[in-house]
């Protein structure tokens, strides 16, 4: 009885370190630590599909995440916040779209580099946005419009 109990003490502190080497390879990884970079807003008509913790990419490629959402009380318009690393100096000039991974995909934050020589900073606003497509009015439209 006292083997089994010292046995299993010992099997779940192994599991334990795992667990801990475990996240931390994953953590050291993923190259995104949460307080790093500066923050920038961007405001959108539609912003279907992303969430907190959704993915910033450029080019495909993930720089950052979503850290929050709200509705601004008097455009009604969605008002996202996101993360970006400090090594990224996004020009003013950048664009930011809703974009989808695919057909059925989830949706995403997408930035289109502009060419302009100062940079956004801390707080900055982008003020070139496209909302989400929603595919089910775009169907909608299409349809109703060839039927006439």
């Amino acid at each position: 009885m006292e083997k089994d109990r010292a046995f299993e003490t010992v099997v779940g502190f192994l599991v334990l370190v795992v667990m801990v080497f475990f996240f931390n390879y994953v953590y050291t990884r993923s190259g995104w630590k949460s307080g790093e970079g500066y923050v920038l807003t961007a405001k959108f008509d539609r912003a279907d599909g992303l969430s907190e913790g959704g993915d910033v990419k450029i080019s495909g490629i993930t720089i950052g995440k979503i850290v929050d959402m709200q509705v601004d009380p008097e455009s009604f318009f969605a008002v996202i916040k996101f993360r970006v690393p400090k090594k990224l100096r996004l020009p003013k000039d950048t664009s930011a779209s809703v974009s989808s991974e695919g057909l059925l995909g989830g949706k995403y934050l997408s930035l289109i580099p502009g060419c302009e020589e100062t940079a956004l900073k801390e707080g900055d606003e982008i003020g070139n946005t496209n909302g989400a497509m929603n595919l089910e009015t775009l169907i909608s439209k299409f349809m109703f419009s060839r039927s006439k």
